[in-house]
């Protein structure tokens, strides 16, 4: 993207990360969200920073999760235009009897910053990792792996094309 503030991105009318606060609020109200990155004036949330900023997802995690508090924890990424309510629920219901629920691609790939995780599951096996792939660090956990029911849900913005296609998808109505 450039160099672009991804997370600041407008599709819809709001933000990229505003959009993916408001799914997280609007299935858990009052939940309490930490959002890795500078902090903004919008949305509400509380901001903390990854040693060293911009240092990866493993690092992000990290410090993030030192501020949860919940019996568990969505990590999400920024950049997800379509991520509605309905998908976090999904997630939730299939992470219950194993240690989290992740999403997958179209070609049955993770999409490891689309899942809901057990909040000490999480730490415990980030006690002894020091590596930075997240692939490495959440695969061994053996999540439950789902299929959204609408593929746009794991459709992040990393390109100027994922952009557009995003922005236009918004007149489209979801799939479901």
């Amino acid at each position: 993207m450039g160099g672009a503030d991804k997370p600041g991105l407008v599709v819809g009318g709001r933000t990229l990360l505003e959009g993916v606060v408001a799914a997280v609020r609007a299935h858990s109200a009052g939940a309490h969200v930490v959002v890795v990155g500078p902090e903004r004036s919008s949305p509400a949330a509380e901001y903390v920073r990854e040693d060293p900023p911009g240092g990866g997802p493993v690092p992000a995690l990290r410090a993030g999760l030192a501020r949860v508090q919940a019996p568990r924890t969505a990590l999400l990424a920024a950049d997800l235009p379509h991520l509605r309510a309905a998908d976090l629920a999904a997630l939730e219901e299939a992470a219950e009897p194993g240690p989290g629920a992740v999403y997958s691609d179209a070609e049955g790939h993770p999409q490891w910053l689309t899942g809901l995780w057990h909040t000490e599951v999480l730490r415990r096996a980030l006690e002894h990792y020091d590596g930075a792939s997240l692939r490495r660090l959440l695969g061994p956990l053996e999540p439950v792996l789902l299929s959204p029911a609408d593929e746009r849900a794991v459709a992040d913005c990393d390109t100027p094309e994922s952009l557009a296609r995003a922005r236009a998808d918004r007149e489209r109505p979801p799939e479901r």
